[in-house]
């Protein structure tokens, strides 16, 4: 059987890098990055599944008490928190990516709305730092194959912080073939 594969969808903002399962990268093997930007000038996004053992209050001076986790969105300005959410205009400066995902906005409104219990932790995720592409950079890995770009997925699942193995689960959601390149082991060497 023949388990390479080739990307018959296009990067575009609101979908979902999935590192391809041969990647030994160090930072982006296993990852899923949102994309909340592609364009003729680049891309970036943010990792879904690289999760910190710390919580936003230890991370960020003055925040206040959220029971969520937090990524390190990627390796560039790792020491800024980026957030993307579903609360819309209610965040004035927010920038909508797609399917009721905005990008950013006014970090104070934000931490007012969270004090007041008007946000839950379903309603935002938190990034350390961010992914970033220089222009044709993302095309040129996806032609490479270093990258599977994801179906569409609902603002939902996007926003879940709960699924265990987020790699494996959209990894299965491409189709049968790359289901079985999902319960490739990291370590091909380890049975």
């Amino acid at each position: 059987m023949d388990l390479s594969f080739e990307n018959k969808r296009k990067a575009r903002k609101g979908r979902v890098l999935i590192a391809d399962p041969f990647s030994d990268d160090e930072y982006f093997g296993r990852s899923v990055v949102y994309l909340c930007e592609h364009n003729e000038e680049g891309s970036f996004g943010f990792v879904l599944n690289n999760y910190i053992d710390l919580k936003l209050e230890e991370v960020a001076k003055n925040f206040p008490k959220l029971n969520t986790k937090v990524s390190i969105g990627g390796p560039v300005r790792t020491e800024n928190i980026y957030f993307i959410h579903t609360i819309g205009d209610a965040i004035p400066d927010s920038q909508l990516v797609e399917d009721g995902i905005y990008l950013g906005g006014d970090y104070d409104t934000l931490l007012q709305m969270i004090d007041e219990k008007k946000v839950s932790a379903k309603q935002v995720r938190f990034f350390l730092g961010y992914s970033g592409w220089k222009k044709e950079q993302l095309q040129t890995e996806i032609k490479e194959h270093a990258w599977i770009v994801g179906s569409v997925l609902n603002s939902g699942e996007i926003m879940d912080v709960s699924i265990d193995d987020l790699w494996t689960h959209y990894m299965r959601r491409q189709g049968k073939k790359y289901d079985i390149l999902a319960k490739f082991p990291k370590d091909i060497n380890v049975n």
